[in-house]
């Protein structure tokens, strides 16, 4: 085990060619045609890894995704990799910002981190198994996904009907900035709250109104009050819009509300109570809509014993291995949820998620690469 780690570490620069090569294809989630064409590069780079069988899942609205299978015909439990090639960067973002490295081993790029790291890192581990020869005699199934940044709403029909028939699932987001995985996720929610009022003369006739803004205010503070921060469980008024002129009783309002919990439980109380709401002014109108959900990630039974099986194959290759949970949400929500063991956080490791200084720790890759190759090559199932 300590030889294959010393095998990846030396495998570095190639990953960092790869990854380079993967950041300079952007590919803004709301981009079709660019995302196509990084999944288009997956296609062909992956087509010369063995002889794995590929699918091509084409999307209207957004980017095509991408399922690779090697040793598909085989009748033992697959292992799905699952990893989303759309970052939140619009398309011009590397010329403003372009690829760089710094003298302290750190690697810059929009994307470099959320998750072209991760993908780096999946592909060239399953290169190293086929360079050593010691590919297992399992199914291992990649899947590329195309939407994961806004939520998934394409992609996860997909990512629900393969991880039903796995055993395991390999999440390759970022772990957290310390390296530690990540084997409790929050719940996110999503819900628009609209207000309809009656408009009316601010000035000569306000008693005829009824103010859509003012009922907003009533329901801002009874959605706050099911926040329990102490518990887990986050909710926020965060964007607010209504009226159209200052001298008419404003006739509508909107809110858009952000849930999040750790346990499902949780979730489901919360949804309750936003959806039981009820007006506080006479005449007024609520209308409450749940956009989008993904399902907490619990750290439950099964999530500490496929962490621990992991954590051991770690140590076997010398290196430590952490678990921490996290606020955000990923697809591994998803299949978590469905009881499908899954270990999330397993790609590239750096800070700066989103945000203007997103980079890598170069000197990891080698590390991760070894870690993902362990777990394709040695996972034991029940």
């Amino acid at each position: 085990m300590t030889d294959l780690l010393s095998h990846c570490r030396a495998q570095t620069d190639a990953v960092v060619q790869l990854l380079a090569t993967l950041v300079e294809l952007e590919s803004f989630t709301a981009a079709k045609p660019e995302v196509d064409q990084l999944v288009n590069y997956l296609e062909q780079h992956l087509a010369t890894v063995g002889t794995p069988h590929i699918t091509r899942i084409p999307q209207t609205q957004v980017g095509d995704c991408l399922l690779v299978k090697w040793n598909a015909d085989l009748p033992s439990t697959p292992i799905l990799v699952l990893m989303h090639v759309d970052t939140v960067w619009q398309i011009g973002t590397l010329t403003e910002r372009p690829l760089r490295f710094s003298e302290d081993g750190l690697m810059f790029a929009p994307g470099v981190l959320d998750m072209k790291g991760g993908l780096a890192v999946a592909i060239h581990a399953m290169k190293v198994l086929h360079e050593r020869d010691e590919l297992p005699a399992r199914p291992i199934w990649f899947l590329f996904t195309s939407d994961e940044e806004t939520g998934s709403v394409y992609a996860e029909p997909i990512i629900r009907e393969l991880a039903s028939q796995v055993g395991l699932v390999l999440v390759m987001e970022p772990p957290t900035s310390e390296g530690a995985i990540k084997t409790a996720r929050k719940g996110v929610a999503q819900y628009l709250l609209t207000v309809q009022g009656r408009a009316a003369h601010a000035g000569n006739a306000p008693e005829e109104g009824i103010n859509a803004i003012t009922e907003m205010a009533h329901q801002i503070i009874k959605i706050s009050r099911l926040q329990n921060l102490q518990q887990g469980v986050s909710v926020a008024v965060n964007t607010v819009k209504g009226g159209f002129a200052s001298n008419v009783i404003a006739d509508f309002a909107t809110a858009d509300i952000d849930v999040r919990t750790l346990a499902q439980y949780d979730m489901d109380q919360v949804h309750e109570a936003l959806m039981s709401l009820y007006p506080m002014m006479p005449g007024a109108q609520l209308e409450m809509r749940l956009d989008h959900m993904r399902p907490p990630m619990e750290r439950n039974a099964t999530m500490q014993k496929t962490f621990n099986q992991a954590r051991a194959l770690a140590q076997q290759l010398g290196m430590s291995l952490y678990e921490d949970s996290v606020g955000g949400g990923s697809d591994g929500n998803i299949t978590g949820s469905m009881g499908i063991p899954t270990l999330d956080g397993l790609g590239a490791r750096g800070t700066g998620l989103h945000a203007l200084h997103e980079h890598v720790v170069i000197r990891s890759l080698g590390e991760r690469v070894a870690h993902i190759a362990s777990i394709l090559r040695d996972w034991k199932f029940d």
